[in-house]
């Protein structure tokens, strides 16, 4: 490489070829707490083939017109650049996850204040209730195009609002951080599992009803239960009658072996001084998922899945069949007219196996097998069980023909890299919910793949505060009120899309 020497008489300025570049008076080298900084130039006196980087450009040189300096990045507030430095020690403060992070924030408050506006973008170019209901007199719309349509226009105008839980003991109020919630079959009642300070969870009941004036109360239950064991899945099971149980999956932790527990809903509560019923334990090592099956022919079995094995037992009578295969069993969901359960791996892999053919020694019993590119982390079987919906951790969503086993539609924009998060299905509604790693609720239209809504958390998004999430069209019982349950850190919000929901509070923005 050839070596420039500096000319005596130009200690200010410096040569290339026969062009001169002068450092003028608001171009300028400094120094600040983050370390070396440099001005951008306020006009440009630079040759033409540099750009000079614009005011109102973003903070990702990437995406800009700003000149990318190697170990610098821009401040569109500032207009500097500015050293990256490595670590995360108070002495180099200042690094690209930082940063990320800054962008992240700004991103969600300004979703934020967007929710909060009382006009909102129609989910689709030219949809909103007024033409939906001109098209439907005139006949262009025929009745269950027209009842989707109109949920989707809904689902765009849900407003948070914060739920006051009301407990027996209004002293203690809830400081823990909700981890799962999820619902019973009519979402009367929802599971929830806590995180508590001191290590280990706690988990309970939350009952739901909905006044006559339209609005939403809930109540936490009287008796909650403490582990020192991490819970990997739940479920509701229908023993005595619907969702009467719960099914736990819980990973042993130091000498505590882990296990699969069916607990009575009413064990939770003080004011049934009925007996709880069935209560029972198996000890099951690293069982990731579990699943409890409705058909007739086996209506008291569920399924567990574990490392390198699926087990299907009877709570009632014990009898266990056991499945042997090559990787964990992240998720699990039964089909309901017949007794098939439909398995998620790590490996990708998605198969099915069918409890009336028993006694197989091969994989012979693996009815239906098809793959993802990445790890399962949810499985549900439609209503038609023509078809499956699979999440996985590349962020893919998909719907399957289980008959061909072939893909046929696609969700795109959800966030996933490496968590094990579920995905929720509400058919009557027509919609499909899933929370990212990115800590965004998105909907999405079931029939076409559409996105019609992100919401952003009311909370800064952080690995260990992922929001669970609970979508019903009546929540509080058969004559319930639709929308979203949204649990983060300690709070729960309710999202409507029935716009005559009243609350005695105000409206939380």
């Amino acid at each position: 490489m050839k070596k420039w020497k500096w000319p005596k008489d130009r200690r200010y300025g410096w040569y290339r070829g026969n062009r001169q570049r002068s450092f003028s008076d608001d171009q300028w080298h400094g120094y600040n707490d983050a370390g070396p900084s440099h001005r951008a130039p306020q006009r440009d006196n630079r040759p033409a083939h540099v750009s000079s980087p614009p005011a109102s450009s973003s903070s990702s040189n990437s995406n800009s017109g700003v000149q990318e300096l190697p170990g610098f990045y821009f401040d569109p507030e500032k207009n500097r650049y500015f050293r990256l430095l490595p670590g995360h020690n108070n002495c180099n403060p200042l690094t690209k996850d930082q940063l990320q992070e800054k962008e992240r924030e700004k991103q969600r408050h300004q979703r934020l204040a967007e929710d909060e506006k009382t006009t909102k973008k129609a989910p689709r170019t030219g949809l909103n209730t007024s033409l939906l209901l001109q098209k439907r007199h005139l006949g262009l719309l025929p009745e269950n195009s027209y009842c989707r349509l109109v949920h989707e226009v809904k689902v765009s105008g849900m407003r948070r609002h914060k739920l006051e839980i009301q407990s027996t003991d209004n002293s203690n109020p809830n400081t823990d951080n909700f981890r799962i919630i999820v619902g019973d079959s009519v979402c009367e009642r929802v599971f929830t599992v806590n995180d508590v300070s001191h290590g280990g969870c706690k988990y309970g009941i939350m009952n739901f009803s909905s006044g006559s004036r339209g609005s939403l109360s809930v109540e936490m239950c009287d008796n909650l239960y403490f582990t020192n064991r991490k819970v990997n899945s739940i479920c509701w099971a229908s023993v005595n009658y619907p969702d009467s149980h719960v099914l736990l999956c819980l990973v042993g932790a130091a000498d505590t072996p882990g296990c699969v527990s069916l607990l009575p809903a009413s064990l939770f509560s003080n004011s049934n001084p009925d007996q709880p019923g069935m209560l029972c334990s198996f000890k099951i090592s690293t069982a990731w998922s579990c699943a409890w099956c409705l058909n007739p022919q086996f209506d008291k079995s569920f399924s567990t899945g574990l490392s390198r094995r699926v087990i299907v037992k009877d709570a009632e009578t014990g009898r266990t069949q056991t499945y042997g295969v090559g990787t964990d069993v992240l998720a699990q969901h039964f089909a309901l007219r017949v007794p098939v359960l439909f398995n998620g791996c790590r490996s990708g892999e998605i198969f099915s196996i069918d409890l009336r053919q028993r006694g197989r020694r091969d994989h012979s019993w693996k009815a239906k097998r098809f793959h993802h590119e990445s790890a399962i982390t949810s499985v549900r079987v439609l209503q038609d069980e023509n078809y499956l919906l699979a999440a996985d951790m590349l962020g893919q969503i998909k719907m399957w023909d289980v008959r061909v086993t072939k893909p046929v539609l696609e969700y795109k924009g959800h966030n996933n890299e490496h968590a094990y998060l579920p995905i929720h299905v509400n058919e009557h509604e027509g919609l499909l919910l899933a929370v990212g790693q990115d800590c965004y609720t998105r909907l999405w239209s079931l029939k076409d793949g559409h996105l019609l809504r992100t919401i952003p958390s009311p909370h800064p998004a952080a690995n260990d505060m992922i929001p669970s999430v609970v979508f019903s069209s009546n929540l509080g019982g058969s004559r319930g009120l639709p929308g979203l349950l949204m649990a983060v850190r300690h709070d729960l919000y309710y999202f409507p899309y029935n716009t005559d929901y009243q609350e005695g509070g105000e409206l939380c923005l």
